[in-house]
């Protein structure tokens, strides 16, 4: 009878640990545990392995080569930079350089994108065709394609500085790039700024009380105006009361080259022209896709109402369009900030150029140059994802 309740028992055990295995729970947790496992002793060996094939070499790692001196010039630089400074001041110059290419491209972008978007859909025959066609021509051409083609095809072929090209507000255009006249700030500018900050809040206000009051009353009190009247002339009669503390330095045509002013790069302007005109094609598509989600009976009822073709496209589609378009848009902000690393293919001095280029080459340090590199582009990523995500959360339809 012992061993009958012994054996028994073993079978209960036995069972109770076999239905305990057959868990889906308990199975997702073993699961995930190997799979953790895997990856940890899979990314031990291969630091393991780099570790080891760099004291082989007699390459030191660390972060410590961010301290030397740079010993190289930079083309451009928003930030004062010499060549005996150090690598880190260099990688400082390289993201700034980047982040103005992303800014920039995305303003000008965006900006683009909407008109076309609009364009193709327009009811005149011929804007809507030269739209498709600025649509389907660019987005089917590789953007490093698009980068050559403004800077060798486009600027490269300008005249030379004796022969620069006059522009409008004393400006000059040559193979060398857009001089433009340099703005110099004189004391007293830093009341206008301050008056623009206020006039900012004022005008951020005005729109939480325009908004608290459509809701309370259902009037609507007029925006546009009043907010552009307020951003506008605050800071100009600051600008005035201050005696006009900005004054500016034009180029100036010499007998061989130009002097003062501010030039912009060749490689600038071909970077900006050609990732603006690239990603402005598939912002286009991505408005016309959001303006046609928008059903036909909200255009109808807004044209019912007495609204003016241009009034509904603005108060009444587009608003209920940027909940289509959002989230999509937001890719094309990624892409074309990580499509800014093609700078390199035409020497503008940008993240990839200065610091995963000529710093790794003088230094010889790639795990740690390619891994601060890396970890800049997923740090502007992930910030372009968090904010693009909050406006659309802001956009959102919200019931009631």
């Amino acid at each position: 009878m012992a061993k009958l309740a012994r054996r028994d028992g073993a079978v209960k055990q036995t069972r109770q640990l076999t239905d305990y295995f057959y868990d889906p729970k308990v199975r997702g947790i073993l699961f995930q545990v190997i799979v953790v496992a895997l990856i940890s002793w899979l990314v031990y060996g291969a630091v393991l392995n780099t570790v080891n094939n760099l004291e082989a070499q007699g390459i030191a790692s660390g972060f410590g080569f961010l301290d030397r001196t740079a010993g190289f010039d930079i083309s451009q630089s928003l930030i004062p930079y010499e060549n005996t400074m150090t690598y880190a001041r260099a990688f400082w110059v390289g993201l700034l350089n980047t982040l103005l290419v992303a800014v920039l491209g995305i303003v000008f972008a965006t900006t683009v994108g909407f008109m076309i978007g609009a364009a193709r859909l327009s009811q005149n025959w011929l804007i809507a065709q030269l739209a498709t066609a600025y649509v389907e021509i660019l987005r089917n051409l590789p953007p490093l394609l698009m980068l050559f083609a403004v800077y060798f095809g486009v600027l490269k072929t300008l005249p030379s500085p004796r022969e620069s090209l006059a522009l409008p507000f004393s400006s000059y255009l040559n193979s060398r790039g857009l001089y433009v006249p340099a703005v110099h700030w004189e004391p007293g500018f830093g009341v206008v700024v301050a008056s623009l900050f206020v006039a900012a809040m004022c005008v951020i206000a005005y729109w939480a009380w325009a908004r608290w009051r459509h809701t309370q009353t259902g009037r609507q009190m007029p925006i546009l105006r009043p907010s552009l009247g307020v951003i506008v002339g605050i800071p100009l009669l600051a600008f005035l009361l201050m005696g006009m503390p900005l004054s500016f330095d034009p180029p100036v045509q010499g007998r061989f080259n130009l002097t003062g002013g501010i030039a912009l790069l060749p490689e600038l302007i071909a970077l900006l022209v050609g990732l603006s005109l690239y990603t402005s094609a598939f912002i286009a598509e991505i408005v016309r896709a959001g303006i046609m989600g928008v059903p036909t009976g909200q255009r109808e009822a807004a044209a019912a109402l007495g609204l003016k073709p241009g009034q509904i496209l603005w108060l009444v589609v587009f608003p209920q369009a940027m909940r289509i378009i959002i989230p999509p848009l937001t890719n094309q902000y990624l892409n074309l900030t990580k499509n800014s690393s093609l700078a390199v293919a035409i020497g503008y001095p940008d993240l990839v150029s200065v610091f995963a280029g000529t710093v790794l080459n003088q230094t010889n340090q790639a795990v740690e140059v390619i891994l601060i590199t890396m970890s800049v582009y997923l740090v502007l990523s992930l910030l372009t994802s968090l904010f693009m995500n909050w406006f659309n959360q802001r956009m959102a339809l919200v019931e009631r």
